[in-house]
């Protein structure tokens, strides 16, 4: 059984990211906390004990998402939960049971640092993260 523990953080694909952030950080009171290469486009900001990543829809991973959000497009990538226990042998098990595939163990960070990721899909095609503590 999967268990979730907490949000760890929400992907928002961007035409400007510069003016989301601004709004997320003046409006909200977000921080940013970090700032990928330019050929990644992502801004990741403090919200609380989670992270709101807004990805620039013209860079590498955000043209992998399709048009530009509005009409024809989406503006969320995927959203990560955290797990209370991440035991990639268990997941997959639990997966597998329910048909569900996950893709390969990455390393990724998150609202809690660096740790273990699995992406999966929803049956309507929304991309989910399951999120395993950080790595220290």
């Amino acid at each position: 059984m999967i268990r979730i523990k907490t949000l760890d953080h929400v992907v928002l694909r961007a035409q400007d990211p510069e003016r989301i952030v601004e709004f997320y950080c003046l409006v909200l009171g977000c921080t940013v906390e970090r700032r990928s290469a330019p050929d990644i486009g992502i801004v990741q900001l403090r919200a609380g004990d989670a992270l709101i990543d807004v990805l620039a829809v013209d860079s590498e991973i955000g043209r992998m998402g399709g048009a530009a959000p509005g009409k024809d497009g989406r503006n969320m990538d995927h959203f990560c939960v955290r797990l209370e226990i991440f035991n990639e042998d268990k997941i997959r098990e639990h997966l597998e049971k329910h048909s569900v595939e996950g893709s390969k163990l990455e390393t990724r960070y998150g609202a809690e640092g660096i740790g273990p990721s699995i992406y999966i899909q929803d049956p309507e095609g929304n991309t989910v993260e399951l999120k395993g503590p950080a790595i220290h």
